[in-house]
């Protein structure tokens, strides 16, 4: 028999083996996951990076630019709209103030968190040994009533944006500065890094995505110096929260490739393009916003789902927080209103000014700062300040300082609800398997309840286990591992859940427990959790000893949420006298970074975003436009780096 019989046979043989083998499954029920038809591309040809445009949408700021810029683009997040007809009631999206502020028991719950922040810094010592002296609102009080403004000029050269032409929108710094009296409205289309979706006007999903639509174009118009009847020739990068809005993700891609005609896109998480932005392989992402805390553990480029947290409260809370503190102390500029946009700037500033978390900064100091208004002269303020720059900032630690009550604090990744487009999703395999295989799986899931913490696989873990080929990212070679694959869902241990449950009844039936799961996950999101009681949570689901070390070893701050001078040892002293005593002997040292290769920290999930487009193994990641078109959302589920 000669070597080219041999070879046809052997190919016989194997060929009656697969048919075999796909039998047996038929048998047993197993579904294959049924990918869409794959449809004629050009072949691979080298992406060119200045042709890629990253964009990374915050609730305050906007950074967007090709992947080749050193730096993007950053303006704030906002855009004002022209009234349609005269006598149309002014609205403006608020700022500073949120919902759940003016409760009756919110000053009460402002108090006790105050209390909690003062026995904090009282019970950690300074450097040299010595136990801070507190300093009372009153003591800066009494100067600060004194005070008066000093004029510094008639003309504060500060100008409200020139509306004379009536343009019909106006974005970024312009639209801040759109006088109140001017028949515009304010939108910012994200909060708390979702859509910007209520009730009021310019509220609905339609008028946020128009909004985002015009902001966006107008930005790479403007800015990057792009014709919108180019973007046929760019693909678009657009980083997403880890904790995300499955529907808003899909709305935003269609607007991206079907309205503004990108010719293609990769959609991907922030806490793993932190991690490529700042050149670590694992880390405990905490991502501290102007409106939302998010924390996620990466490893190998791959987003561990059970590990995520979405904290309701950010850089704004604290900054709300301290402007309270500075009434308390008689804060000489009484004018200062939360509803005045312009206020607000004002606000923000004074805080990234003079907060810190340094606890060796103790007693009464002298500042001044300068008021800066449209119609109004520049003014020069004195002020003393105690502890309130200290306390601001640890509302982070202590969330009940900032007074929100009755509003939902924390947010887990949940599973999908299904989507009519994307009939063949993990519900159409769970629906799709023979009874035996649900019964078993009953049956694993009232033994999960015995387990030693509880086991919640079935609500948070189970779309890993139900989709090992699906879950697979494509177009992964092996230099990447994209974030939320087959790894990220199959290999996490305990869930988020099981962390929360404490060990039931072996015989408990099954309803009853998913309706004890859902009690108790309902009120583990009501409460506000402290930053560093959120991270050793993260770290605490992940599956192994040897991850969770990892994840102290590379905690990764990044957002401009927490650049507070001393914010990084502050962080570190709370993490290693709070973390399991067990772990204190296994991780050799606690690492806190705040600033890799001296990079802004705001800008790291960019940087990762740019660095990703850069990769030849992000090939087969991009949805192109026509494969958008024919198939819409079920290509996110088949081609996004992480599981949809």
């Amino acid at each position: 028999m000669t070597q080219a019989e041999k070879e046809q046979d052997s190919g016989k043989e194997k060929e009656k083996e697969r048919d075999k083998e796909k039998e047996k499954e038929q048998q047993r029920g197993v579904k294959r996951p049924i990918a869409p038809a794959a449809i004629s591309e050009p072949a691979q040809e080298q992406i060119q990076s200045n042709f890629v445009i990253v964009i990374h949408p915050g609730s305050r700021t906007l950074r967007i630019g090709r992947a080749t810029d050193t730096l993007p683009v950053i303006i704030p997040h906002v855009i004002a709209r022209r009234h349609k007809q005269g006598g149309q009631a002014r609205y403006e999206d608020a700022w500073l103030l949120r919902d759940g502020l003016n409760k009756a028991e919110s000053s009460e719950q402002r108090q006790n968190g105050l209390k909690m922040v003062d026995q904090a810094i009282w019970s950690k010592k300074m450097s040299n040994g010595v136990r801070r002296t507190p300093v009372s609102a009153e003591q800066a009080r009494a100067y600060n009533c004194q005070i008066r403004p000093a004029v510094l000029d008639s003309s504060s050269r500060v100008k409200w944006t020139n509306t004379s032409h009536h343009p019909n929108y106006l974005v970024g710094e312009e639209a801040l500065y759109v006088n109140p009296s001017d028949c515009y409205n304010l939108h910012w289309p994200m909060v708390r890094g979702q859509l910007n979706v209520h009730s009021g006007s310019g509220g609905s999903l339609t008028a946020v995505l128009a909004d985002l639509e015009t902001l966006w174009s107008y930005v790479i118009q403007k800015h990057l110096e792009i014709p919108l009847k180019e973007l046929k020739y760019y693909r678009c990068i657009l980083l997403v929260p880890d904790i995300y809005n499955r529907q808003h993700v899909k709305e935003i891609v269609n607007m991206l490739l079907h309205n503004m005609g990108f010719s293609a896109i990769i959609v991907h998480q922030e806490s793993v393009c932190a991690t490529f932005g700042s050149g670590l392989s694992s880390a405990c992402v905490v991502d501290v916003g102007d409106q939302k805390t998010s924390i996620c553990c990466v490893e190998d480029g791959v987003s561990h789902r059970n590990s995520r947290l979405c904290l309701a409260y950010g850089g704004s809370d604290v900054t709300r927080t301290f402007f309270w503190l500075l009434q308390r102390a008689g804060f000489p500029y009484r004018d200062c209103q939360l509803t005045s946009r312009l206020d607000c700037q004002l606000l923000q500033h004074l805080k990234e000014t003079f907060c810190h978390l340094d606890q060796d900064i103790s007693g009464l100091q002298d500042h001044e700062f300068q008021t800066r208004f449209p119609e109004a002269p520049a003014l020069l303020y004195q002020i003393r300040l105690g502890d309130e720059k200290l306390q601001a900032p640890m509302g982070l630690f202590y969330p009940s300082t900032f007074g929100i009550v009755g509003q939902k604090m924390t947010s887990l990744q949940h599973r999908s609800q299904g989507n009519s487009e994307d009939p063949h999703d993990e519900h159409y395999l769970l629906s799709t398997q023979s009874k035996g295989d649900q019964s078993s799986k009953s049956a694993a899931e009232r033994k999960a309840v015995s387990r030693p913490g509880g086991g919640l696989d079935g609500e948070l873990g189970c779309q890993g286990r139900m989709g090992e080929m699906s879950d697979m990212p494509r177009g992964c070679g092996s230099g990447i591992v994209a974030g939320g694959g087959m790894l990220g869902e199959m290999e996490l241990g305990p869930t988020q859940a099981e962390c929360l449950m404490g060990s039931g009844e072996a015989e408990e039936p099954l309803s009853t427990h998913l309706s004890r799961k859902s009690a108790i996950i309902s009120q583990f999101e009501s409460k506000a959790l402290g930053l560093d009681k959120a991270i050793l949570h993260s770290i605490d689901c992940c599956a192994s000893d040897e991850t969770k070390r990892k994840m102290y070893s590379s905690i990764l701050v990044v957002g401009g949420g927490l650049m507070f001078h001393g914010a990084q040892e502050f962080l570190l002293h709370r993490i290693i006298n709070k973390m399991p005593p067990s772990f204190r002997r296994l991780v050799d040292n606690v690492e806190v970074i705040t600033r890799p290769k001296d990079m802004d920290p705001r800008l790291i999930s960019w940087k990762g975003g740019a660095v990703l487009a850069c990769l030849d193994t992000t090939q087969e990641m991009w949805i192109h436009q026509r494969e958008w078109q024919r198939f819409g959302v079920r290509m996110l589920r088949e081609r996004a780096a992480f599981v949809w």
